[in-house]
């Protein structure tokens, strides 16, 4: 890495205090968030209630990884809601009607939501379309994909029972597999962007896209290959979603794209680019899964519960902006 890039890195861990108090802050508002609603209902500290709060975590945490590495680039992400849909008709498609090995069903779900990561990456980078345009384009590409090869219609693992413990199933008694898994791959997304070489160039893209290219970086493929692995995550998020229900529902997944990236934002990564944790993330899932869990158990209405989210996107995408300022 020479002097330029490295220059873009050092620049990167100077505002680490107002990271880390983000992060501070998003803690917090999680502890408020939980005791507000154990005074408020006697149900919600309840285990089982627990297990199904970091159950729903895992779908959008997962997807909310993915999308961390792509907001810290500076860039935008509105596939992953139906790409995760296409990854379950994908695995689905595999395990049950061709008859596929479970584990085989799997991969295929994983490498789809690579392959339009991989997509999405050559738009952007090669074709010089906007992120917006092009993960938009690729978000209808994938709803529209997924009705067809579905046939508009749900795709059930009955004749393969044990797919649903890809998700529900316990290694540890009493935690699901899909939790462990979410947990798994924040640890692995953490490495990444921490101490490899991926997570260097996605900040130093965040930071300033220009200096890396003058540096000599190859910054097209950079881009590629990290839409890439974020495409990863959203393929397994999609294989977890299909495990959860048991079954792939071609008309989920609108929607997923905005609460993935109000979690990342919660979580102290700025939409300007250039500032992403791993950490943040899933503290900022763990927000709005909690947030919706606690309205559901308060009898909130479901139309009420979506304007409460909305909410809490605006008010993310303020506080990042005030961030901004401050720095």
């Amino acid at each position: 890495m020479n002097t330029i890039t490295t220059e873009i890195m050092k620049n990167n861990k100077l505002p680490f205090k107002s990271g880390a108090l983000q992060q501070l802050l998003a803690f917090a508002s999680l502890i408020l968030l939980i005791i507000f609603f154990s005074i408020a209902s006697p149900n919600f500290l309840q285990f089982s209630n627990i297990v199904g709060i970091l159950l729903s975590t895992a779908v959008i945490g997962i997807l909310a990884l993915g999308a961390t590495f792509v907001i810290t680039t500076g860039g935008i992400d509105l596939s992953v809601g139906t790409v995760m849909t296409l990854s379950s008709v994908m695995t689905a498609l595999f395990v049950t009607t061709l008859g596929g090995p479970t584990i085989l069903g799997v991969l295929v779900g994983i490498l789809t939501g690579a392959f339009c990561g991989l997509l999405c990456g050559l738009a952007i980078a090669k074709m010089k379309i906007p992120p917006f345009i092009a993960t938009l384009a690729m978000m209808m590409i994938a709803k529209g994909m997924a009705l067809v090869i579905s046939g508009a219609s749900p795709i059930y693992f009955t004749n393969t029972p044990g797919f649903s413990n890809i998700a529900l199933g316990t290694i540890i008694p009493g935690i699901p597999n899909g939790v462990i898994i979410f947990f798994g791959a924040a640890i692995i997304g953490a490495l990444i962007l921490s101490k490899t070489i991926v997570g260097r160039y996605t900040f130093a893209l965040g930071s300033n896209e220009e200096a890396t290219r003058l540096s000599g970086v190859n910054v097209d493929s950079w881009k590629i290959k990290i839409y890439t692995i974020a495409g990863v995550f959203t393929g397994l998020a999609g294989v977890i979603m299909a495990s959860r229900l048991n079954s792939a529902q071609p008309a989920l997944g609108m929607g997923y794209e905005l609460e993935a990236i109000a979690a990342v934002v919660i979580g102290g990564t700025s939409l300007s680019g250039g500032k992403g944790t791993i950490i943040g993330t899933v503290i900022g899932a763990l927000i709005m899964s909690v947030l919706t869990n606690g309205l559901r158990i308060l009898s909130v209405p479901q139309e009420w519960q979506t304007v409460v989210v909305g909410f809490v996107i605006i008010l993310a995408v303020y506080a990042d902006n005030l961030r901004r300022k401050k720095a």
